[in-house]
């Protein structure tokens, strides 16, 4: 994947002056060679220059783990430590930290070797607090050198995502299409992301589109969607515009990302798109996302900001789907029941025109947009990518910001059942436990937008930590709670 960043993790261990520094010395190599032994030792870095004890030795840390190219950073807490210094470590550095601690190693040397990293966990979270200093401390943050290790290695997405977001310039071209109020953007929470946003007009694009006719690139770029799109290819007039799309939005991405080092777009794609361009966008979206470049489709900002997270996240693709329809009760009964354990109210269908990368399709077909045809010229509407989205494990998620500048943010593990879908577009029969409840009492009591972003696998752990990170308030990251647990709105008398 192209477009999000690579993370190496320092790891500095820190001590108290009154306990004996070899504690963390040694717990220090122990961790690291953990995490050797199961992991790619590439990921981390080990500081050498000191243990730190103290403000200066903070300093040298510091110093050590820039220079060595570290984005992210480990505080561990060989023993108890020093809640200042080590408060201090995290607050100076640039980029994501992680708290972890030493366990006891053995009963047979709880004298000298004793060093009480336990309680110092409770002093450092308390200063962290105290200077308003983020970190992210595992569930359980104390453990032996492989516990800290596989703790570390679940680190990782999260420190990718955060240095990801940092660097990140979203494009778009708007404004969004009559009647998508729903996918409004306030752009203050993005700029307390640290995440910067340049809006164009569609105007803008179309120019620089024009500007593309009869690019020397164009006939190679033709030549790639074929390969890719094989039988599917029911379209190929319309692809010598689809890849001088593709060669503009690339070429805006390079003279427009300017100091940042990642991008993720926000496209127009109707209603005056496909009289103008005379085509779809939906399968250069697919094409870019499933690069690493997340395009979200109608000017979604927070969709496409939520599927950059999902891609530094999984390290693969991603998609921007519509929560859209319900499961028939005839599909349900024929297909699911008996041979998955969802009710009907687990399921739906996650849709959207065509922008679904091919790699995440069962198969795919070139098509034309059945909804937007029924008011326009077919052939002005070609250039979907359809097919049903492959079965497997999927996390449904969406960061977002109210229209009063507060974040939101939602996550829900599922599956993509193997059933077909008798439907048109990039689609998939979705089932999430509980469901029903959690479409009522998070999506639509908290107004989301119909857009949700999907990761190809189980991610939820580490899309909360992002959340949490960021900022988003704990009672505002809403999930899809289990039969016993009520929402504060679910009505106890249902």
């Amino acid at each position: 994947m192209i477009n999000i960043p690579s993370v190496k993790v320092g790891i500095v261990a820190v001590s108290r002056d009154c306990f004996p520094e070899s504690l963390s010395v040694n717990r220090r190599k122990a961790l690291v060679e953990a995490y050797a032994q199961k992991y790619d030792a590439a990921d981390i870095y080990e500081c050498p220059v000191c243990i730190v004890e103290s403000e200066i030795h903070m300093v040298q840390a510091l110093e050590d783990v820039k220079k060595a190219g570290c984005d992210a950073l480990v505080v561990y807490l060989g023993n108890f430590g020093p809640e200042i210094s080590e408060t201090l470590l995290a607050k100076h550095f640039d980029g994501p930290v992680m708290f972890v601690a030493a366990a006891e190693e053995t009963g047979k040397d709880l004298v000298q070797g004793r060093g009480d990293a336990y309680c110092g966990m409770l002093n450092a979270s308390y200063n962290l607090k105290l200077r308003n200093v983020r970190a992210y401390i595992p569930e359980y943050p104390v453990g032996t050198a492989e516990e800290c290790a596989d703790m570390i290695h679940e680190f990782l997405p999260i420190a990718r995502a955060l240095v990801g977001l940092s660097s990140l310039k979203i494009i778009s071209f708007g404004p969004r299409p009559l009647n998508f109020l729903a996918c409004n953007a306030p752009i203050k929470q993005l700029y307390n992301l640290g995440v910067e946003i340049e809006e164009n007009s569609e105007l803008d694009l179309f120019e620089a589109f024009n500007k593309h006719e009869g690019d020397p690139r164009i006939p190679d770029v033709v030549k790639d969607m074929e390969a890719e799109l094989g039988e599917g290819n029911q379209k190929p007039q319309i692809l010598t515009k689809l890849a001088q799309y593709e060669l503009t939005l690339l070429d805006w991405v390079e003279e427009h990302k300017g100091y940042r080092k990642y991008v993720a777009i926000a496209g127009k794609c109707w209603p005056a798109f496909q009289t103008q361009f005379g085509f779809v966008p939906c399968y250069v979206n697919s094409r870019l996302t499933g690069r690493g470049i997340p395009v979200s489709c109608e000017v979604d900002i927070y969709g496409a900001l939520s599927e950059f997270i999902g891609t530094c996240v999984s390290q693969d693709a991603v998609t921007l789907l519509d929560i859209n329809n319900t499961v028939p009760a005839d599909i349900y009964n024929e297909d699911i029941a008996g041979k998955f354990p969802y009710t009907q109210k687990d399921t739906f269908m996650g849709f959207h025109c065509g922008n679904t990368c091919s790699g995440k399709l069962t198969s795919c077909s070139m098509k034309y947009q059945m909804i937007m045809a029924r008011s326009l010229p077919e052939e002005v509407t070609q250039g979907t990518l359809e097919g049903d989205i492959v079965p497997g494990d999927i996390t449904f998620f969406r960061l977002q910001s109210t229209a009063d500048c507060k974040l939101r943010a939602y996550v829900a593990q599922g599956e993509v059942l193997p059933v077909a879908t008798r439907s048109f577009g990039a689609i998939g029969i979705f089932a999430i436990p509980e469901m029903g409840r959690f479409y009522r009492h998070v999506l639509v009591e908290k107004n989301y937008p119909h857009h949700g972003a999907v990761a190809f696998g189980h991610y939820g752990k580490a899309l909360y930590e992002v959340f949490k990170y960021l900022g988003v308030e704990p009672e505002e990251i809403g999930f899809n709670q289990p039969k016993g647990m009520r929402y504060p709105t679910e009505n106890p008398f249902a």
